[in-house]
Formats: C-alpha cells, sequence, structure tokens
C-alpha cells in the first residue's frame, strides 16, 4: 500500500485537494483559508505546498492530504486513499504480488459489494418495467446500480457462505455484522439465519468514497404486503450509521460544490428523478431524520441546502425538523414548496423536470416560508402572533448568523406590526442551542489563534519552540535561509542537550505546526538571520540566569555547612556564568 500512497501524493498536491474544498489564498510562502472544520471569521487554516501539508490554528488539527480528506468527508484511511487514488488515476494495490491484506472491515466492504453485484444481477423484469413507468431510465438503474431481492428466506445469504473471498468464505456471524441477515427460529433446526431484504427493489447505499455500506428496500405492487413498510434499510453496522450516510452524497458532492448548494430530499425514488432531471447536487435522507452530523458532512461541500421534501403532513413535520437540524449545524436553510401531496418524483413524472426546477428556483429562505404559510392560514392577528412565536422564533434562535437574524427580525416586525425591540426581547427569552457538530464556535478566545508575532512569543508558543521551529522550518525548504547546520549547533548549545533532546521528541503534528507558525512570521524577514541570533542569545542568556540560580542557592548552602571546598568551586562557577551573562546580556 505504501507504494501506493506515495504514487498519489507524487501526482496530487495538497493544493490540489485542498482547493477543491475551500478558497484558498497566497499569505507569504503559504496559503490561507477559513478552516472547512469549524466556524470562524478570521482565516486560521494554513497550506504548505512545499511540504504538503496544513495546519488550523484555530482548532488545532493538520496532516496531509489523506488526513484531510479523511476529515472532510467523514471516512477512514482506506476509504480516503480510494477517493484520492480515483482522483489521481491509480490503482490500489495493497500488498506485494497485489495481493490485499484484509481487516474486518475490508471483508465487511467486500461482503457488501458482492451483495450488490448479486442483487443488481438479479433484477427482474417486472421490477425494471415499475421503475420505467415511474421515469426511471436504464442507464439511471444502471447507474445506480439498483437490484432485486427475492423471495426465498436465505437466498442471498446461502449465495454468500458459498462465495469465495480474499480470506475465505463470507461467514453467518460477517452477515449479521454487515446488515444483511437476520437470526430467526426455526423449530425443527434451532437459530439460523435469514435474509433481511424479500421481495424488494433494493438501492445500495455508499459512503463518500463510493463504498457501499448498507441498502434500502422498496416494495411494489403486489410484492407489497400491507403488514410491511414501504421502505426497509440496513440497521446500524459497523460500516453504516445512519446518522452520519446520505444517500446519494458519493454522487452529489462534486455538484454540490459546484453550484455552492443541495437539494434535500425523502426517498431514494425522488434522488433518482432529480439526478435525471439533472438536479446532480441531490441528496436523501433515506428514511432516517436528518441529524447535525448530516448538516456537518453537507457544510464540509457548502453553506446552502435547499429542503424540499414530501408535501404531506408527515414531509412537512420532517421538513421542519430538518430545517432546524440544518440551521443548529451552520447552514443557510431555503424550502421548496411542492404542490399539496405530491413528492419529487411525483411532479417530475407528471408536470416534467422544468417544474421541479422551479420549485427549486422559487425556494424561499425558511423564515420567509414560514411566515408564509402561517400567514395564509391566519385566524386573526392574536392567532399569526401566537404562531409566530411559539413557531417562527424557534427557527430564528438556532441561525448562527447574527446579521441574518437581525433581517428576520425586521421582517418579522413588519409582518406583525410591532417594534423590532418587541420581536428582539421575545427571541432573547428563547433558550439558545449550541453549535452542533463538534464544531467550536467562531467568537471563542481559541478562534482568535491567527499566527500574529504577538501570539508566538514567550506567553504563546515560548522562546525556546520558536527557535525549535525556525529550525525545522529551514530544515525543510529545498534551499534554506541559513546555515541549518551551524544553527542546530548554536541552538543545542543555547538550550542545554537535555532541553534540545525534549525539544525533538515533540510529536509530528506539534513539530508541524511550529513549522507553520514561524513561517507566518518569518517568510518575509529579509533579517532573518539577525532575529534569529539575537532569540538565541535570549535562549541562552535565560539557562545561564537559570544555572546561576541553582549555584548562587548551593553556595549559600555550602558557606553554612563550612564545606570550604565546595564553597570555593560553586563561587568560581558563579562568577563564570555572571560574566557569560553579562557578555550575552551586551549583545543582546
Amino acid at each position: 500500500m505504501s507504494d501506493t500512497v506515495q504514487q498519489v501524493k507524487d501526482k496530487l498536491s495538497i493544493v490540489d485537494v485542498v482547493s477543491q474544498y475551500v478558497k484558498l489564498e497566497r499569505s507569504g510562502s503559504s496559503l490561507r483559508a477559513r478552516c472547512p472544520f469549524h466556524a470562524e471569521k478570521t482565516p486560521s487554516f494554513f497550506v504548505s505546498p512545499e511540504r504538503g501539508t496544513y495546519h488550523c490554528f484555530g482548532c488545532d488539527t493538520g496532516g496531509d492530504i489523506f488526513s484531510f480528506v479523511q476529515a472532510i468527508e467523514g471516512l477512514d484511511f482506506k476509504g480516503a486513499l480510494k477517493v484520492l487514488a480515483d482522483k489521481a488515476g491509480v490503482e490500489v494495490v495493497y500488498g506485494r504480488g497485489g495481493k490485499e491484506k484484509k481487516d474486518e472491515r475490508d471483508r465487511l466492504f467486500e461482503l457488501l459489494e458482492v451483495a450488490t453485484i448479486y442483487y443488481s444481477s438479479h433484477l427482474t423484469e417486472e421490477a425494471k418495467k415499475y421503475l420505467k413507468e415511474r421515469g426511471m431510465s436504464a442507464q439511471t438503474i444502471s447507474a445506480f446500480r439498483l437490484g432485486w431481492a427475492g423471495n426465498e428466506w436465505s437466498e442471498l445469504t446461502d449465495h454468500l457462505k458459498a462465495k469465495s473471498a480474499s480470506g475465505g468464505k463470507f461467514t453467518e456471524k460477517e452477515i449479521l455484522e454487515a446488515g444483511l441477515g437476520k437470526k430467526s427460529e426455526r423449530a425443527s433446526a434451532g437459530w439460523r439465519i435469514s435474509d433481511k431484504f424479500r421481495n424488494r427493489i433494493v438501492f445500495p447505499i455508499a459512503d463518500s468514497a463510493g463504498r457501499v455500506v448498507g441498502f434500502s428496500g422498496r416494495t411494489f405492487g403486489e410484492h407489497a404486503s400491507p403488514e410491511a413498510p414501504k421502505y426497509l434499510n440496513s440497521p446500524e453496522t459497523p460500516l453504516f450509521r445512519k446518522s452520519r450516510i446520505l444517500y446519494g452524497f458519493d454522487r452529489a458532492k462534486g455538484a454540490m460544490r459546484k453550484h455552492n448548494f443541495a437539494v434535500l430530499v425523502e426517498g431514494q425514488m425522488d434522488l433518482l428523478a432529480s439526478h435525471q432531471a439533472g438536479w446532480t447536487n441531490t441528496l436523501a435522507v433515506s428514511g432516517t431524520a436528518f441529524t447535525p452530523e448530516h448538516a456537518t458532512l453537507i457544510r464540509r461541500m457548502t453553506d446552502n441546502l435547499v429542503i424540499a421534501l414530501d408535501a404531506d403532513p408527515a414531509g412537512i413535520k420532517a421538513a421542519g425538523r430538518a430545517a432546524r437540524a440544518a440551521l443548529q449545524g451552520g447552514l443557510n436553510v431555503k424550502v421548496a414548496q411542492l404542490p399539496n401531496e405530491c413528492d419529487p418524483a411525483d411532479l417530475i413524472e407528471k408536470e416534467g423536470k422544468e417544474a421541479w426546477s422551479r420549485c427549486i428556483r422559487d425556494a424561499k429562505d425558511i423564515i420567509t416560508f414560514l411566515l408564509d404559510v402561517l400567514e395564509e392560514h391566519s385566524k386573526g392577528p392574536d392567532w399569526f402572533r401566537r404562531s409566530v412565536e411559539s413557531v417562527v422564533l424557534p427557527y430564528l434562535s438556532d441561525m448562527r448568523s447574527p446579521i441574518a437574524r437581525e433581517q428576520y427580525v425586521r421582517e418579522i416586525a413588519e409582518r406583525l406590526g410591532v417594534s423590532e425591540s418587541a420581536v428582539a426581547d421575545a427571541l432573547a427569552q428563547l433558550p439558545r442551542v449550541p453549535a452542533q457538530g463538534g464544531e467550536a464556535r467562531s467568537d471563542t478566545p481559541a478562534m482568535s489563534a491567527t499566527p500574529e508575532k504577538s501570539d508566538v512569543s514567550p506567553r504563546g508558543l515560548g522562546r525556546l519552540k520558536q527557535a525549535y521551529g525556525i529550525l525545522l522550518w529551514q530544515l525543510s525548504l529545498p534551499k534554506p535561509q541559513i546555515d541549518t547546520t551551524r544553527y542546530l549547533s548554536e541552538m543545542e548549545e543555547a538550550a542545554g542537550e537535555e532541553t534540545f533532546k525534549n525539544l525533538k521528541k515533540l510529536p509530528e503534528e506539534e513539530q508541524e505546526a511550529l513549522r507553520f507558525s514561524v513561517e507566518s512570521l518569518y517568510a518575509e524577514d529579509v533579517n532573518l538571520e539577525r532575529e534569529m541570533q539575537a532569540l538565541l542569545r535570549v535562549i541562552h542568556r535565560q539557562r545561564l540566569m537559570e544555572e546561576l540560580d541553582i549555584a548562587t542557592m548551593a553556595l549559600k548552602q555550602a558557606e553554612k555547612s563550612a564545606k570550604e571546598k565546595e564553597a570555593e568551586r560553586l563561587l568560581a562557577v558563579c562568577k563564570m556564568l555572571t560574566t557569560r551573562i553579562a557578555q550575552l546580556h551586551e549583545k543582546v
């Protein structure tokens, strides 16, 4: 695998990768941006093209292209490797001779891929006919790898148990862990496992890297049992976390970045119809609640979300919950209003893709949408006021932008015919929901960590780390500005052998943070050599003064104990240290 990793690094620069997610601007020899991992006003996220690394001083994260993709797309290392290898056009090889060494997660991914192939190869003509009647083209069916789960109790399970795979045949334990089987009891045979999905059209659900992690199955026609749910999803598994997976995200993320917004629909059929109509930035919640984790995932690609859930009462309630989670996650939210009792797939099928495009283009900001709906159904001024207080203001409280809140306070005041201060007072009485998704707020002290010179003084990184950072930075350059061999020797003398050894033991993450800090300070400094020497003299003098304090205390103790020879030796040490300190003081 190491060869594959190096090939990817050779073909993709850190700038190539990061610039697809954030807008970078030049800052000395580095590039900077607002961090995609936390909310901030002042850019504290820096990228070094020379070293192929990034570091954020706000949330203290950093690494290379692989750790960046892992963090921003919510993947493990192998998932990030797959994403980057696909971009670079490099084939992923895991071991010598191309033989993969697979762990338990790899085995589950392989099992789910085998199941996907099995389902898609068994898609019946009847299912194809139904999908075609719903407006799905053969190309869409193939691209999204739709399949069919048959009627037999253990059709897929038996196939998987008989299938040869790297590391041996799949076990019942693996089939259960992948969410494809369930335990069933038969009186004559005891416990055995049967298929999770039966008599359903199957939709594979993939992670951000495009690897299948679960399935959703849909009944139709005579196969739909009155007792069975229309949609059945995979259970929670080591690979499938419903709160972190959105159907279609792997296919939509590029279009989300390109168009700078995402469209959220409710089900798989809605998503397929929307993609087929040209809106490839569409995602689906796939039968689960929209969560702040989903919002965080979307916000890595765009800050804007259009919610277009079904127009029935359940869909409207779900849209409301999704909007609150999205606002709490820092997204700007609009709502696309569909005709009554209509979902996106029905709208596209009956009225065409232009009607769907019009819905998206005419989407209203969530507050305006709620005000319009409440005003349309108003039973009088008092009812409207109470409804605004109970329904609209909680959404306004969820908004992270104080400017947006102020704008909507003005609009609400105009609609109600009251003062802005009255609306602001009512809003202030509501409990505020903290920022979701584990992200720091931009108004916390830690977020002011853009590396100015005052921040990396002794009160910040400390003189020793600052000096060591200069050494690390210069050693990383193809052509150092200073004599690094001489500087290394001088720093070891200034800091002391033991202290210098401890500096060299700093974790690589902290060393990289030091490189970025001093680089931002000194990249444009034409007097680097002079400042470096002055810094070393101050460090050296500080160390000698500490040694003098220790020697002076020992001298007093020796004189008190009448140890004349020891006192004489320590007196000579104190004089020598005092002379050296005076010499350094003059230089400083």
